[in-house]
C-alpha cells in the first residue's frame, strides 16, 4: 500500500465514522473500514477525472460508495448477521442494504470530499 494511502485511509475512516455518529448517533467498526476505502478511492477519482465536472464526480463517488455499502452490507448484515443498518423500509432499496435516498446523499458528500481527498493526497505527495 502506498504511503499516501496509509494516511488517507484513517482520515476517511474517522470521517465516515463521525458522519455516522452525527447522523444516527452511533457507528460500527466495519463502517470505519468502509470509510477508509472510500476516501482512498475519492482521491483516485479526483486524480483520474481532474477536469470533470462536480456533477460527474458526485455521480461516480455516489456509485462507488453505494457499491461498497452493498458489498459490506451483504457481508456484515446478511452473511454475518451484525445488523449494522437496514434500509428495508426505505423506498427503492435493494435487500435493505442500499437505497436511492442514501445514494443521493453520498453524491452530495462526494462533491465535497472528492476535492478534499485529492488536495490531501497532493499535499502528501509534495511533502515527499
Amino acid at each position: 500500500m502506498k504511503k499516501t494511502n496509509l494516511i488517507l485511509f484513517p482520515i476517511g475512516a474517522l470521517g465516515y465514522g463521525l458522519i455516522e455518529i452525527l447522523w444516527r448517533g452511533y457507528t460500527h467498526p466495519s463502517m470505519l473500514t468502509l470509510g477508509g476505502f472510500c476516501f482512498v478511492l475519492f482521491s483516485k477519482i479526483g486524480e483520474k477525472w481532474r477536469n470533470a465536472g462536480l456533477f460527474f464526480k458526485g455521480f461516480i463517488g455516489s456509485s462507488v460508495v453505494t457499491f461498497l455499502e452493498l458489498i459490506f452490507g451483504l457481508i456484515f448484515n446478511i452473511f454475518l448477521k451484525k445488523n449494522v443498518w437496514d434500509y428495508s423500509k426505505m423506498p427503492f432499496n435493494f435487500k435493505g442494504q442500499i437505497c436511492l435516498l442514501y445514494s443521493f446523499f453520498w453524491g452530495i458528500l462526494s462533491v465535497i470530499f472528492i476535492p478534499f481527498a485529492t488536495r490531501v493526497k497532493e499535499r502528501l505527495q509534495k511533502g515527499k
